[in-house]
């Protein structure tokens, strides 16, 4: 008896189709094919929106480093590790990039 109530409990009971009411038809009541483009328009407008907005800050960043690396050289401070007017240790190793023999 156990597993009869389980199994009734378990059983989907079937759903009535959906129907419009009397007077209405399917294209009043679905967004139709101008809802779709209007919708595919939105994504894709947003998308190219979202791609120039992360270029611009890109940029605006790569701007930042370089308008501090000037101001490093300027000042002859130290900037990512280089130091401005003096060779670091690994230009001074050897020969290359120094150009006397």
């Amino acid at each position: 008896m156990h597993h009869f109530l389980i199994a009734l409990a378990t059983t989907p009971s079937p759903t009535p189709t959906p129907s419009l009411r009397p007077g209405l038809s399917e294209d009043q009541v679905t967004p139709g094919t101008w809802g779709f483009v209007l919708t595919a328009f939105i994504v894709v407008l947003t998308t190219f929106l979202i791609v120039d907005m992360v270029r611009r800050i890109r940029r605006v960043r790569y701007r930042a480093q370089v308008e501090e690396a000037l101001v490093g050289e300027a000042d002859g401070t130290e900037t990512d590790g280089v130091v401005s007017g003096k060779p670091s240790a690994e230009d001074s190793d050897g020969d290359a990039g120094s150009g006397a023999r």
